[in-house]
């Protein structure tokens, strides 16, 4: 039902497809957080540009066939506990080797 017409705000469809909105939202904002989050540790542990960063996950993600997010969640506890699955590692590994500087900046070659 329409009044002045607008719909009617107490229709349930409504109400529920606003809140299922609401919801999907809230999922977006918290998995963008997880993967800046993780695109900072690859920052500060791979020695990469944040773009790269990215490249990372997103390789990590299709290479794994795993979820970006996922990915990201990964990088994170790995970064807490030092624990994460083999494949995610090698292929973190992998991504890292091809982007990432080949020694620390001021070190003496190995």
């Amino acid at each position: 039902m329409t009044t002045n017409g607008r719909q009617d705000e107490a229709d349930p469809d409504r109400v529920l497809a606003l809140q299922e909105e609401v919801q999907q939202l809230k999922e977006a904002v918290t998995s963008h957080a997880v993967v800046d989050q993780a695109i900072g540790v690859m920052v500060g542990l791979g020695r990469v540009t944040p773009d790269q960063g990215w490249v990372v996950l997103k390789e990590v993600s299709q290479h794994t066939n795993t979820k970006l997010r996922n990915v990201a969640e990964l990088v994170l506890i790995w970064g807490r506990t030092g624990d994460m699955p083999a494949d995610v590692r090698a292929a973190l590994e992998d991504a890292l080797d091809r982007l990432g500087p080949t020694q620390i900046p001021g070190t003496p070659p190995a």
